[in-house]
């Protein structure tokens, strides 16, 4: 099993989608430089959805060449696009992305909020998606969004993420991410619907994305890894929400999951203290206190006059 786990930096895309005061261009391309700098390789700045539903993700066109290219750091930057339908992944193939990403939601409900779809029609787009992204050469990692409850209907069963995942992979997809969309999950669904799936395909297809609403995301990002998982999503400082998913807030905070996995000796290549740069910056940008659990706790050490010991 790799002691190597890949975090996906989300903040400006799933982080910024929700927040009330729009932050600019400029701004959000100097975040993803200083995520960078703190060793952040995997992000996903953009999503190509209509403006009018997502007015912060109005410039992505825009922000796409201001991101730092890692042909000009001499090590791979990894990018990806979100993308709600055909338009969307025409205008990140034109963009230049390498990924996409898709969703799916686990209900009928939660897809005619989110893409004015049923769930069959949703996935027969993804389906449409998977299948031109194929013939172009790009890579798709689709999201099971709601695989622990829907925010309309309640909880779902473990068999419905699983039976979409399957479809999914059927289709062509690259990677699934298990999407705890709303912060309702805990570490026992957790590997009841992930044993399975990673007997038949392997941990290395998926990836996992939480929600803190309830503070177990990460109990059940351990829960991910236990299983062998090594791939996950979070946001710096923990920014986060959904538009179309009441009641969910931010996203795991990736400095808590960087300290999380460093210190049971997995390897991200992220340094924790370069992250509270990109904290202070996601702060004054959203006019809004960040910052996760470990940041508090490195700063009460310094107030007493000591130097944070990480692991």
């Amino acid at each position: 099993m790799s002691d190597k786990a890949i975090i996906n930096e989300v903040g400006l895309r799933d982080g910024l989608q929700n927040q009330p005061i729009t932050v600019d261009t400029d701004t959000k391309a100097r975040l993803a430089r200083l995520l960078v700098d703190a060793g952040m390789r995997y992000l996903e700045p953009v999503s190509f959805v209509s403006p009018k539903a997502i007015p912060q993700m109005a410039d992505a066109a825009a922000l796409t060449p201001l991101l730092p290219k890692g042909d000009d750091l001499h090590f791979p930057l990894h990018y990806t696009a979100l993308i709600p339908n055909l338009k969307g992944y025409q205008l990140a193939k034109e963009a230049g992305y390498p990924t996409v990403a898709l969703v799916l939601s686990t209900t009928d409900s939660f897809n005619e909020r989110n893409l004015r779809m049923s769930l069959e029609q949703a996935t027969q787009s993804c389906e449409a998606i998977i299948a031109a992204a194929k013939a172009d050469g790009i890579a798709t990692r689709t999201y099971i969004s709601g695989a622990f409850a829907c925010p309309y209907d309640g909880p779902v069963p473990v068999t419905l993420p699983q039976q979409l995942t399957e479809r999914m992979f059927a289709a062509g997809s690259d990677e699934v991410a298990i999407a705890d969309t709303i912060g309702a999950g805990n570490p026992q669904q957790m590997k009841d619907i992930m044993a399975p799936l990673i007997r038949e395909f392997g941990a290395e297809k998926f990836y996992v994305h939480l929600h803190d609403t309830r503070g177990l995301a990460a109990a059940m990002a351990w829960a991910a890894a236990d299983l062998g998982v090594r791939r996950f999503d979070a946001s710096i400082g923990g920014l986060g929400g959904c538009p179309f998913a009441p009641g969910a807030t931010g996203n795991m905070a990736t400095e808590d999951l960087v300290y999380l996995l460093e210190s049971a000796g997995l390897k991200t290549g992220i340094d924790v203290e370069k992250l509270r740069a990109a904290v202070t910056l996601a702060q004054e940008a959203t006019q809004r206190p960040l910052g996760g659990r470990i940041l508090s706790w490195m700063e009460s050490q310094e107030k007493q006059g000591k130097t944070p010991c990480l692991w």
